[in-house]
């Protein structure tokens, strides 16, 4: 049942105004008698529902149900003495609320049965009381038998998406637990062995130096060996973890510099296909460069360029900004340290020149060949 501290209903498909309007409306009712004792009479029955009402939604015990019998009574009353059939409207609504389905279905029959056993009374005793307002009521009784299962199923449906919201977020953090256990162990798997090894064949070497230096130097190669094939081994688990494509990157890019109003460019024609690993610092870098035109160049176009030669993957981003000047670059600002930090794991190399705009010039060796080189060593 929900906690509820206001007299309008709400959600129910009805305005705000319409439920305004059927608060003020038995008044009228009653005003119509001309006797003072059933306005007295009318005015506390009106007063007394609503404070039922009231006490019914902010009670969470069996004594709502005392508090429904009260408001079925004055409805009844109600709709007996003055023709006054809409709080059979504020009762529906209510009793779609109540997620107990044997107290709902209770309720909901009793509460149809005594509202059109009343209205058809008035019907056979006071036709002149109910035949003007003939369309509303029909409209109410529609209400009295659709408006509780519309209510009853809606707040059953947001109960069941706020258990589901629960438990995705649930699933999200044993996700977040288990990727950081998975990270552990292939870490673990990756760096320990490898690293206990070094520091056995360590100690080993530093034994043998001055003995057997021909032992001592094998063991150091193999040392070398060990930490470069754990460094390959870590760059392959960081590219896997982390893998951003260079198309997509671009198109993130783009969509970035026409908010900022920026015309681009981009040459496609040439667009490399390097290894995971290098489309993963080329794509950050390209993201920090934009970045930096975007906050920084006050630049209105840029241009964006690739070339693959033998030996390296070549990314360009030059701009007609106001570009950088010496202290500017002296002191890596802007985000160019974290861009040499990135290019420095992969041996990369960042170029800026300043000179009517700015341009940044990114390159990235093959990783295969600085793998050659290092076993042929």
């Amino acid at each position: 049942m929900q906690n509820w501290y206001q007299i309008i209903p709400k959600n129910t498909g009805l305005s705000t105004y319409i439920w305004i309007i059927f608060c003020l409306l038995p008044f009228f009712f009653i005003f119509r008698s001309s006797s003072l004792i059933e306005i007295i009479f009318g005015i506390v029955m009106i007063l007394l529902f609503f404070l039922s009402y009231r006490l019914s939604f902010i009670s969470h015990s069996r004594s709502v149900y005392v508090w429904v019998s009260i408001e079925m009574a004055i409805s009844i009353t109600m709709t007996l003495l003055y023709g006054y059939i809409y709080f059979a409207l504020f009762l529906a609504f209510f009793i779609g609320s109540i997620q107990k389905f044997s107290g709902f279905l209770t309720l909901y029959i009793v509460h149809l049965v005594t509202t059109i056993a009343a209205i058809t009374t008035v019907f056979l005793t006071q036709n002149e009381a109910l035949f003007p307002q003939l369309p509303f009521v029909i409209i109410c009784v529609i209400g009295v038998i659709l408006l509780p299962f519309t209510m009853y199923s809606r707040i059953k449906r947001e109960k069941l998406e706020g258990q589901l919201e629960d438990a995705n977020k649930k699933i999200s953090q044993l996700m977040v637990v288990e990727e950081r256990e998975r990270i552990a162990r292939d870490l673990h798997d990756t760096l320990g062995q490898k690293l206990s090894l070094i520091g056995l064949k360590s100690d080993l070497a530093g034994k043998l130096i001055e003995k057997k230096p021909e032992a001592a130097q094998k063991e150091i190669h193999d040392i070398n060996q060990t930490a470069r094939t754990a460094l390959n081994e870590v760059r392959e688990m960081v590219s896997n973890m982390r893998r951003a494509k260079l198309e997509e990157e671009i198109l993130r890019v783009q969509q970035m510099l026409e908010a900022a109003e920026i015309k681009f460019r981009v040459d496609h024609t040439q667009l490399p296909s390097p290894p995971p690993l290098v489309e993963n610092v080329l794509s950050m870098c390209l993201r920090e460069s934009v970045t930096n035109v975007v906050k920084h160049s006050k630049a209105t176009e840029c241009e964006l360029s690739f070339k693959q030669t033998a030996e390296d993957f070549e990314m360009q981003i030059k701009d007609n900004g106001t570009g950088f000047n010496s202290k500017q670059i002296s002191l890596e600002g802007h985000g160019l340290q974290g861009m040499r930090e990135r290019l420095e794991f992969v041996n990369g190399s960042l170029d800026i020149t300043s000179h009517k705009g700015t341009r940044i010039t990114i390159r990235v060796p093959y990783l295969n060949q600085h793998q050659k080189q290092e076993e042929s060593v």
